[in-house]
């Protein structure tokens, strides 16, 4: 399977590699020079545009940033989708709504190309390592033709029923991080308001039954959202307001979905915004 990779940021580009490095002919675009300059020393190919990249490929992996670079890479004259034969797939990494990927998986059909979803979580550092988490959305036949490919970077793969399914659960674990993170950052102001310094809460806590990986994470930076937010901020807030639109949809009784996770996701919101 020839592999095509779009979105070489610091997940990216370690996935991309490891897809190399994995012995498949692999071709790569980027908006900037310098994100490819790195993959000098492998046998990864350089395409001038996402439809000649495209039509060098049978798999086409997306890690940009949102729900509009998804369509802008893949739409117009220059997009994925003008290069891509038929039989082609697409493979969704990026964090976007599940309707997006609905709604590009019907425009790819009708010129014979499958879109799967593919979120990933972990980080650069799982990406490394090739132990990034795959939630998949799509049909099984074609989730099990990508799945070797997916497997140079990822363990486990999970998949999780049609297209947009794999969107679902990644919000959904976006959307309890983020309330983790707001539950976390008040427990450790009110342990240092009754004289508990923070760093030493979060010593005593991440080692407890009460540890997360938002404290983790928090505990990482000396108790506090300062240098976290910059990194993840803005992306957290992207996929709450996908998992607020999610909820106002979702077919269940009133209350089972809980307001609580989501005035703690708000507050955690609301510090990194400050903290920026």
């Amino acid at each position: 399977m020839r592999v095509g990779f779009i979105g070489l940021g610091s997940q990216g580009a370690p996935m991309a590699r490891r897809i190399v490095e994995g012995g498949y002919e692999t071709t790569l675009w980027a908006r900037r020079p310098a994100s490819v300059e790195p993959f000098s020393d492998t046998a990864a190919k350089v395409a001038d545009s996402p439809a000649a990249l495209a039509a060098a490929s049978d798999l086409v992996c997306l890690c940009v940033v949102g729900d509009d670079d998804v369509r802008q890479v893949l739409g117009g004259e220059t997009g994925v989708l003008a290069g891509l034969a038929p039989g082609g797939i697409i493979a969704i990494h990026s964090t976007v709504h599940p309707d997006t990927c609905r709604e590009l998986a019907e425009t790819a059909a009708a010129a014979g190309v499958t879109v799967i979803d593919a979120p990933v979580s972990g980080g650069e550092p799982a990406a490394k390592a090739g132990t990034l988490l795959v939630m998949a959305g799509g049909d099984d036949e074609v989730i099990e033709r990508v799945r070797p490919v997916f497997a140079t970077y990822a363990d486990p793969i999970v998949h999780l029923g049609g297209v947009g399914s794999g969107q679902v659960a990644k919000i959904l674990n976006n959307l309890l991080f983020s309330a983790n993170l707001g539950a976390a950052m008040s427990t450790l102001e009110l342990g240092e308001a009754l004289g508990v310094p923070r760093e030493r809460l979060c010593e005593v806590v991440t080692r407890g039954s009460a540890t997360s990986k938002a404290l983790s994470s928090i505990s990482m930076f000396s108790g506090t959202l300062d240098n976290l937010a910059p990194i993840a901020g803005a992306l957290l807030q992207k996929d709450c307001r996908h998992a607020a639109s999610l909820a106002d949809t979702a077919d269940v009784p009133e209350g089972a979905v809980s307001r609580s996770v989501f005035q703690a996701a708000d507050a955690a919101l609301t510090l990194m915004n400050h903290a920026r």
